[in-house]
């Protein structure tokens, strides 16, 4: 996954951000009040935890706003959690064109994410309930993930930074999956006792699936769209993705991304505890269509 956008891809958000349905030359600092105004709204409006009860509460974060793949899986993800895993609460951070129109969203920044997460680190019960965090978006061989929506974020989030906010928010239990190139950079930080983290490549390698032509990437459509449909297990779902990437990377013959997994000590016990509590619902279809395009990294 390319980290910059391409200039097609510029151009064709320049021309979306002109369009008379959205906002000509967003100012950033109107567009920041406005997103404070919305990630309030949507903390406040999470219902409460029950005690006693293993909840799930989600989140999906949509980095790049110059191509539609990240916010397709990202607000797919959401409805996944909602419908199959009866999440309690929740929220999604999505840079895109429709974010700041038709489909009112906080953009993806780094204020915002440590601003969703301190608000379901309140929200959360941190001895029983458990976060699903879904980051999608290009990564970097530095192993940043790149928060871009020019002209309003240009920035990068490391590994160090996002476990200083899980820390910060008081989050416990955690399943974080990370899916963008050298991702697995981000597993070092990120292990814990009680977290299962999920990396969509090895530290020194590419994923693939992104790009202008796709509607979903490899990483998403095998783990999340297939795996969980056919699995309420998160790392059973893993298991299952990782043997259709190799098979899908071996047909066009690129060199295998290799995805991660690091599962804690203590978290296969409390996610076992969650789906005895919460049996799945139905599976829900993709809305787009499941062709794979090339293997644009």
């Amino acid at each position: 996954m390319n980290p910059f956008a391409t200039f097609a891809g510029t151009c064709a958000l320049l021309a979306a951000l002109a369009t008379p349905a959205a906002i000509p030359e967003p100012d950033p600092a109107v567009v920041a009040t406005r997103d404070a105004r919305l990630l309030a709204e949507a903390i406040r409006s999470l219902p409460a935890q029950r005690p006693g009860t293993i909840d799930l509460y989600a989140m999906a974060v949509a980095g790049d706003g110059t191509e539609d793949v990240f916010r397709n899986e990202a607000e797919y993800f959401v409805r996944m959690a909602r419908q199959r895993f009866r999440a309690r609460g929740t929220l999604a951070l999505v840079s895109h064109p429709a974010s700041l129109a038709r489909r009112p969203l906080p953009l993806a920044t780094y204020d915002n994410l440590r601003d969703a997460l301190a608000g379901l680190g309140r929200t959360m019960d941190a001895d029983e309930d458990v976060l699903l965090l879904y980051l999608t978006m290009h990564g970097t061989p530095e192993h940043e993930l790149v928060l871009h929506f020019p002209p309003l974020v240009n920035d990068a989030l490391v590994p160090e930074d996002l476990a200083s906010l899980l820390d910060d928010s008081g989050i416990r239990h955690r399943v974080l999956v990370v899916s963008a190139c050298y991702s697995g950079g981000f597993l070092p930080a990120l292990r814990d006792p009680d977290a299962l983290v999920i990396a969509a490549a090895r530290d020194d390698r590419p994923s693939f699936g992104c790009g202008t032509a796709s509607n979903v990437t490899w990483f998403g459509r095998a783990w999340m769209v297939e795996g969980l449909n056919r699995r309420a297990d998160f790392a059973a779902a893993f298991a299952d993705a990782t043997g259709r990437i190799a098979q899908w990377e071996r047909e066009e013959g690129v060199e295998a991304s290799e995805p991660q997994l690091a599962s804690g000590a203590r978290i296969a016990k409390r996610l076992r505890a969650w789906r005895a509590q919460s049996p799945p619902g139905p599976p829900l279809a993709y809305p787009l269509p499941l062709e794979r395009p090339e293997p644009s990294p």
